[in-house]
């Protein structure tokens, strides 16, 4: 099978493999220490309250919503994408902040 070439490129991943660059700011990935099927089982979670936030929108539920958007978060949590940080070495958790204003500037600019 042919790859399509409209297929977007992934983000990249900062060296040490804690974050993701989308459109210039950091977002911590998922802690590699989960295993395959604890995080699908996770991602799965995360997505189906993520359509329930969408369902509860459209309804004008807010309380739905309220609920939906918790899941969302004890899902990212779960997953170590927010929270305390998976690593244990002390560094920092700079998820969410510009990737200029961070020790991986000069290594973002060095992709381009």
């Amino acid at each position: 099978m042919t790859p399509r070439a409209d297929k977007p490129k992934p983000p990249p991943t900062t060296p040490d493999g804690r974050y993701l660059v989308v459109e210039g700011r950091l977002w911590r990935r998922s802690n590699p220490a989960l295993g395959p099927r604890q995080r699908a089982l996770l991602v799965e979670a995360l997505m189906h309250a993520r359509r329930d936030v969408g369902r509860a929108l459209r309804a004008g539920d807010t309380r739905a919503e309220r609920e939906a958007r918790a899941r969302v978060h004890r899902a990212k949590v779960a997953l170590g994408e927010r929270g305390p940080p998976w690593w244990t070495d002390g560094a920092p958790d700079l998820n969410r902040r510009l990737v200029e204003n961070t020790p991986y500037a000069g290594w973002f600019h060095a992709l381009r």
